[in-house]
């Protein structure tokens, strides 16, 4: 055996021995940056090392400041695990280190990212003559959308933001929900159409967009370019917005574009028992989403989803004398993603969608949301305790009063401090991990059910750990 393969099958003993004791290892991390640093830092080599022993030393030296995000426990964020066949297709797509810009200049990455956009269409029900780009995040995926919107609204009054820029540009109008993520916010800042200046529609107790209030906002906009940002998944309750009357509302203008942020909540679309809190969602132009979070692909993926692909490539596209474009129907990621440098994240993809099926997809999603009801529902007679959302998918807003707070759902001080401090207590006790929300002006615990190892037996764990960890803060 060479060098080269003795390395990577130390490395493989070491994941799987991680992988081993995910379940059972504290979720939180024991280490302290000040730690961190003396373990791993130092000045930089003068001497190259052995490969082996940076390995050795970089597994056993991280090891106190790895976060079992990964684990059944982590409830933190919306952050999935890595289904089997997704982290094994991960470590090969590393070794092949393929960059999935063009045919080219990588057949095999393009090809399955050609037949990963036709299962996901699929299990997404929509267009299947959308196009779709292979991202980092929803982040990225929702810019992708959103300039593929600009790009349309502006062509058709006349205008070429590509080769013109925004400088002299018919004023387009922004409009989102009240609970839009901050991530769409972002979108707009780096497409240059800013943040301040978005029409924001009120929502309801659950952060959904009321239908009165949006039809209100675009009749004010009506002969105006119009982008609107809608949102399947509240990251806080998990709710929709109402995607039939929006869609209805944005096709009587003359010039609009509507976007879905669906980062966790469009995969609902992939499940029959909770497909209706999807519906209407086909009739928008873009959408987004992650596969890192419900699908379950390691770190980083995101999808990002457009009806007119002749927009998408417009808006994302550049060239240059060297690059080689593909010929027919030969599919080239980076026009849909503006990198030029990229990894092929399709492999994961594809892998987690064959290991999964069409059912095992729709299981995993169900079973994530039935978890997470059964972690409010074990919450929510305990002493203090108030659900403030409709558990209707995976999330779940937890609020806690201190012995003597009488009224759970009011915004008292003393109630959330006494919530932030029972937050970080489950934080610091390393059987679950769980984080911090505000919502609607109270401090609030936010539960995330999206990895597809967690099972009832963790669930319950994770409420007898937080039902423990408040009564410890209220004898404080």
């Amino acid at each position: 055996m060479d060098d080269r393969s003795r390395l990577l099958n130390q490395t493989a003993a070491l994941a799987a021995d991680f992988l081993h004791g995910l379940p059972s290892r504290p979720v939180c991390a024991s280490a302290t940056r000040d730690e961190l640093l003396a373990a791993l830092g130092g000045p930089l080599p003068a001497r190259g090392e052995a490969p082996g022993e940076v390995v050795a030393d970089l597994a056993s030296a991280a090891d106190p400041g790895i976060v079992a995000s990964a684990g059944p426990r982590y409830f933190g964020f919306v952050i999935g695990g890595g289904l089997p066949s997704a982290l094994a297709a991960d470590w090969l797509t590393s070794a092949w280190d393929q960059n999935g810009f063009a045919y080219v200049m990588s057949p095999a990455a393009a090809v399955v990212e050609e037949i990963a956009t036709g299962w996901l269409l699929e299990a997404f029900g929509l267009p299947a003559d959308a196009s779709v780009g292979f991202t980092t995040g929803v982040t990225m995926a929702s810019f992708a959308g959103l300039a593929a919107g600009r790009h349309r609204i502006l062509e058709r009054t006349g205008w070429n933001v590509e080769e013109e820029g925004l400088a002299g540009a018919p004023e387009i109008a922004v409009v989102s929900g009240a609970e839009a993520h901050a991530t769409i916010y972002a979108s707009l800042q780096m497409l240059g159409l800013g943040k301040s200046r978005v029409l924001r529609v009120d929502a309801d107790d659950q952060g959904r967009m009321r239908p009165d209030a949006i039809r209100a906002t675009l009749a004010r906009v009506r002969d105006r370019p119009v982008l609107v940002c809608a949102q399947a998944g509240n990251v806080n309750t998990g709710a929709f917005d109402p995607l039939t009357e929006i869609v209805a509302a944005v096709r009587e203008l003359p010039n609009a574009w509507l976007h879905v942020d669906g980062a966790f909540g469009l995969w609902a679309a992939a499940a029959p028992s909770l497909r209706h809190l999807v519906a209407g969602v086909d009739g928008a132009d873009s959408w987004s989403t992650d596969g890192h979070k419900w699908l379950n692909v390691p770190y980083d993926s995101g999808i990002a989803i457009v009806r007119d692909p002749e927009a998408h490539r417009t808006a994302m596209s550049h060239g240059a004398a060297y690059y080689v474009p593909g010929a027919g129907m030969e599919r080239d990621g980076g026009s849909l993603v503006g990198e030029s440098s990229r990894r092929a994240r399709g492999f994961t993809i594809y892998a987690a969608l064959r290991e999964l099926g069409r059912e095992g997809l729709a299981d995993l999603i169900e079973r994530c949301c039935r978890l997470a009801t059964r972690m409010a529902d074990g919450l929510r007679d305990a002493p203090g305790v108030a659900i403030l959302n409709d558990v209707v998918l995976n999330q779940v807003l937890v609020r806690l009063a201190p012995p003597d707070g009488a009224d759970t759902a009011a915004p008292d001080a003393d109630i959330d401090a006494f919530t932030r401090e029972v937050i970080a207590a489950v934080q610091a006790d390393g059987t679950c991990w769980l984080g911090g929300t505000t919502w609607h002006g109270m401090a609030a615990m936010r539960i995330s059910v999206s990895n597809w190892s967690t099972t009832e037996a963790d669930a319950d764990l994770s409420v007898a750990a937080i039902r423990r960890c408040r009564d410890e803060v209220a004898k404080r």
